[in-house]
């Protein structure tokens, strides 16, 4: 009974990962690409090893940082307008009224006093930091639900920041 019991919990187990998988390469596939400005963070924290402390001007314009926030621990939508090249500013929070021509919703939460969109780190490479240094904007995959995924990160040009091909971590 028990190994009946063992093996349904693995099915179940791996189930669940392979269908977060799927989502998560469907967005990575069909989601739209959408550019948010990072906002300015804490040097000290800005690279601490194998990352890059990340903070969304979007999420700073809908939560302004004053001493009456009090952010509890919600999820909801924001409403984001996009310019011709895909960089997203915060319109409003998401009330359910239909988006207007070249608005998108995209899904926050707040965790620890403090909105969270899609991510608040982006991972990379021992001794590739050099390549993120100049990092402006954050690429992001957006479903037409608001799920969001960090994809890569751009400069101030919009460009794609990457180590280039074959790059070692010296």
């Amino acid at each position: 009974m028990r190994r009946l019991i063992f093996l349904a919990t693995a099915v179940l187990i791996f189930a669940g990962a392979n269908y977060t998988i799927a989502e998560r390469e469907q967005l990575l596939a069909e989601g739209r690409i959408v550019l948010l400005e990072l906002a300015p963070v804490d040097p000290r924290s800005l690279m601490q090893g194998d990352y890059m402390a990340l903070r969304f001007k979007v999420a700073d314009d809908a939560f302004p940082r004053t001493p009456a926030r009090d952010l509890r621990a919600t999820d909801g939508r924001l409403v984001l307008a996009l310019d011709p090249r895909g960089v997203g500013s915060f319109r409003r929070l998401d009330d359910g009224k239909p988006l207007a021509a070249g608005e998108i919703r995209m899904r926050y939460r707040i965790r620890n006093g403090a909105p969270k969109l899609a991510t608040n780190a982006f991972f990379f490479q021992e001794g590739h930091a050099r390549y993120y240094e100049g990092a402006r904007f954050g690429e992001l995959r957006v479903s037409a639900g608001g799920e969001a995924i960090l994809t890569g990160l751009r400069g101030k040009d919009l460009e794609p920041l990457a180590p280039p091909r074959g790059a070692d971590s010296r």
